[in-house]
Order: C-alpha cells, then structure tokens, then sequence
C-alpha cells in the first residue's frame, strides 16, 4: 500500500494560526499546476510501481482548484501510477468554496472523501481566527454535500480559542452528531512560531490559550465521541467503525507515500525527503526539471523516535516486538521508562502491546517525549 499527497499551496485567506506553506495570491496559479505535473513525471518510479490505495488533496487551499485542474493532476498520475479502484481520493476544502455548482462540479472528478475545514460554527470564533466563511456556510457547505451524495466527509474543529467556551463548544460538536458526519478531526488552538497569531499573543492583542479550558473541552470531547459511538483511533481523530482517514492512518503506521508540491514530504520506509517551502524556488527548479527537495536516511534512533511519536499517538499503540527488531538498547530504555505511567494508569499494556488511556492522552505529548531515545 502506498499514498500520494499533493500539496496545493494557495489560501484565499491567511487564518491567524496557521503556519503550513502557502500563498495568499494564485497569481501563479496556472504555472505552479504546470510544474507539478513535471514533478509526478520527475517522481514516477519513487514509489516503485506500489499500488496507490489513497490519494490527498492538501495545502494550503485546495479547493482553489477547478474541476478541470484536478483532473488534469490525476489524468498524469495515472499515466505513472496505477490507482486502486477502491482508492480513498480526499480533497480538503473550506467553506466557502463548498458553492452547490462547485460541489457538482467535483462530481466529475475522481474525489470522493471531502475534509472540510469548518474550525467553528460560530461566527465569534470564525471571525477571531480570520477565517473566509461564515457560520452559516459551515452549514450549508455540509447540507449541500451530502443533499449531493457526498457522504463520505470528515470535519475539522479547532477547540481553546479565546472566544470558545464550554458551551460554544458542545454545541460545535452536537451539530457534528446532527448531520451524522463519520469523521472528525479536533485540535488544540496552538501558538505557532512566525504566525499572525503569535504575533498578537505577544503584543497583548490577544491572550494565552486557557489550557485548562483546553483540557476540559478535550476530556469532553473524548466522553461524548465514545457515547455517539465514535472510535479515538488518533490523538486528533475520531471516526464512525470503518470510517478511519486510510491516508493519514498509513503516515501513522509509516507506510510509503510521495509528496508532490512546495513543502511536500516523501517516505519510502528508510528515507524522508522534503521540497522546498518557497513557490518561487519551486518553480525555478522544475523549469530546469531538477527536483526541489532535499532528503535523508533515516538513523536507527530516527526510526525508533519516529516509531514511537506516531504509534502512540493511535489507538493501536506501540509493540515489542517492532521495538526490539529496532535495536534492544531502545528497548530496554522504552520498557525502564514506561513503566511508570502504566503504574499511574496513564499507558495500558494489553498481550505486546502498549496504548494511552483517556487520561494518557491529556499528556500525550510528555509520555513521547519521556520515551523518546536522546543521544
């Protein structure tokens, strides 16, 4: 099994906490679509004929693209890849772009998972993080997908924002219940380095994250997923039986997959490699067809760090077993130091395997790093 992902580098709009690659002008629009599909041509043989289970329209903004844009990527893709029948094809998409022409139009198009970046149904919140829609194209959007047969959704939601609230943040995810969506990704507003929002944090303009807010909203949202019958399988995720995101659940359990696009990254299973975060440089590159990435083999430290980081984070945990096949030294380490937190009931150790618990997953990111190997 193995993935493509395709970095569409273009916003509208710069949301204040966002800090992925990209532009607020598609001035270069129609030359960046160019060199991408020099790089799926440059790129052919990096997956070694792999059959491609799943494919992952992100960004930025993808739903910039028209119709025709992404079928022109996939009639490429295709003439290099052989593309399962039954491939989950998703394409991320705001609000506002989500039009009923727009939606119709995508049905001429292979995708058929869409992930909507809604964040908020409220327009407080909406308006705070400097989001393009409204709250009520967050909910026409998801009415007009399905009303078309696009049922196959998944929902962001960002949850610690200055104008949330217990309650804004219930009624957030009850609206996910009322339209039965089977996927949802929820995330902790984070201030990331060099973004409008840290700037603004630092000036005073806008406050810290409540992190105590936070970890309430946090433990109640894993409450009321587990009750509507939804599955923690990821630290962020949450989805129906069945309904998992295939593409993100195989970076999780570190199957290969191509990036193609500015900042995209690459695995093969011993090498990462990234491309350049700059449009510009990007572009230059593939006018010369050089390809803009750099890339490195992956120590034995790297591996098990990695192992670590993105096993735990899932609902299928980490095993011994693959942790011994790494290296014993690694081994041992992960064994002395996990041991406290299944004493404090915060890791469950089930046959060989070892997983967070509702209360582990509050500290998720310390336990990592407790288990991380420094040399």
């Amino acid at each position: 099994m193995a993935g493509i992902y395709i970095h569409i580098p273009f916003c509208r709009k710069a949301c204040h906490y966002c800090n992925f690659h990209f532009s607020t002008s598609l001035k270069y629009k129609e030359e960046m679509m160019e060199a991408m599909l020099k790089e799926i041509a440059l790129q052919k043989d990096y997956l070694n004929s792999a059959s491609i289970e799943t494919v992952y329209f992100g960004g930025g903004t993808p739903s910039v693209l028209s119709s025709p844009d992404i079928n022109q990527l996939f009639e490429v893709l295709l003439k290099y890849h052989i593309i399962s029948p039954n491939a989950e094809i998703t394409l991320e998409a705001n609000p506002d772009d989500l039009t009923k022409d727009y939606l119709k139009q995508l049905l001429q198009t292979p995708i058929n998972r869409l992930s909507i970046g809604i964040q908020s149904f409220f327009e407080a919140e909406l308006v705070d993080m400097n989001r393009s829609h409204s709250a009520s194209q967050a909910i026409s959007c998801i009415e007009d997908a399905q009303a078309l047969g696009f049922h196959n959704l998944s929902i962001d939601l960002i949850y610690g924002s200055p104008k949330s609230s217990m309650a804004t943040w219930q009624h957030n995810l009850q609206q996910i219940f009322d339209y039965q969506i089977p996927h949802i990704s929820c995330y902790a507003l984070t201030v990331e380095p060099n973004t409008a929002l840290a700037h603004f944090v630092k000036t005073g303009q806008s406050p810290e994250p409540d992190n105590a807010l936070m970890a309430q909203q946090l433990e109640y949202l894993m409450q009321t997923m587990e009750a509507q019958g939804y599955e923690h399988y990821e630290i962020s995720n949450f989805a129906k039986p069945g309904k998992y995101a295939k593409h993100n659940t195989a970076y999780w359990k570190q199957k290969p997959y191509l990036g193609l696009g500015p900042s995209a990254h690459s695995f093969d299973g011993t090498t990462r490699s990234w491309n350049i975060a700059n449009n510009a440089k990007y572009l230059e590159a593939l006018t010369k067809n050089e390809l803009p990435n750099q890339s490195e083999v992956l120590s034995v430290i790297d591996q098990y760090n990695e192992y670590i980081m993105t096993g735990l984070r899932t609902q299928w945990g980490v095993n011994n077993k693959e942790i011994q096949s790494i290296a014993l030294p690694f081994y041992r380490h992960f064994k002395l130091n996990i041991q406290s937190y299944i004493e404090e009931q915060k890791v469950i150790k089930k046959n060989d395997n070892y997983s967070l618990t509702p209360s582990g997953k509050l500290i998720a990111d310390r336990i990592i790093s407790d288990l991380f190997w420094v040399s």
